[in-house]
């Protein structure tokens, strides 16, 4: 009996769907509940205010500001190491053991828990370095835990560029560097951005490790240097939803809806940056 392949392809059709539908509609139904109970908490007061009567009250304005210079901090850090050593691993190190052990390893630190960071930066940069719990310390725990995303992603992005590329540069009197900051890099930016856009949804949606190296619970002022603590909306969502009683509900979504609304547009900025790239790509 022959079997008929359109049937097949309908059946796949149909389970890839289902599929899709099973992801699209929860994440559709929570971003949905958010908008509808924390829309109306949302107001200039609510944004641009401090917190008063122990966060029961004002605004989340420090906890808007701290979450950008948190993630600004990480990716400022984290950003130009995962690219070189994307760049090194790509283009100049030998395809041996060593180089596949590497490799395998920045993959595998993709899945360690957040909270394994959180003690490493707790242990690394606010006890031995000394930083005290900080900007600084909770923007490069931050910026590690994001390396092994920007950089997998970013190699990947170098060695999808023609190999072809290469080789004209390099027969035309290019050295190797030369050719891969004029010709390899330009072509592989929307790539490493892909990279980028991951970490930034990362590190602004993070609660353990800012909870052990910045993240203060209850700071009504604006930070003054790196070496201050921050408020952050992250932990300040899990505070007033865990610690503080008798908080109105709408200031619970409203704050989670600010923090959606942060991560979406820095999300949105670094798409339209990645797509100017990809139109001038040439292949």
């Amino acid at each position: 009996m022959i079997k008929n392949p359109y049937r097949t392809q309908n059946i796949a059709f149909f389970f890839l769907f289902l599929a899709t539908l099973l992801i699209v509609i929860p994440v559709g139904l929570i971003v949905v509940l958010i908008i509808q109970k924390g829309l109306p908490a949302i107001n200039w007061q609510f944004l641009f205010s401090l917190p008063r009567q122990g966060m029961r009250a004002g605004g989340i304005f420090p906890a808007i500001i701290g979450t950008i210079y948190l993630v600004a901090g990480a990716i400022i850090f984290a950003l130009p190491i995962g690219l070189l050593a994307a760049v090194y691993l790509s283009e100049y190190a030998k395809d041996n053991l060593l180089t596949r052990i590497i490799k395998l390893a920045i993959v595998n630190l993709s899945g360690v828990p957040s909270v394994v960071y959180g003690l490493f930066g707790l242990v690394l940069f606010v006890v031995f370095f000394k930083f005290g719990a900080s900007i600084i310390s909770g923007s490069l725990t931050l910026g590690i835990m994001i390396l092994p995303v920007i950089i997998t992603t970013s190699r990947e992005a170098l060695e999808s560029v023609p190999y072809s590329f290469r080789e004209v540069s390099l027969s035309l009197g290019a050295s190797k560097w030369q050719t891969i900051r004029h010709i390899v890099l330009p072509n592989a930016i929307p790539g490493i951005l892909t990279g980028t856009i991951l970490g930034l949804g990362r590190v602004a949606g993070e609660t353990a490790p800012i909870l052990f190296t910045v993240a203060a619970f209850y700071l009504p002022q604006l930070p003054k240097s790196i070496f201050d603590q921050v408020m952050a909306l992250p932990y300040h969502l899990y505070v007033i939803s865990t610690q503080v009683p008798n908080v109105d509900e709408k200031m619970r979504y409203g704050t989670a809806l600010v923090l959606l609304a942060l991560v979406l547009f820095m999300n949105l900025v670094t798409v339209i940056i990645r797509y100017k790239f990809r139109k001038k790509k040439k292949w």
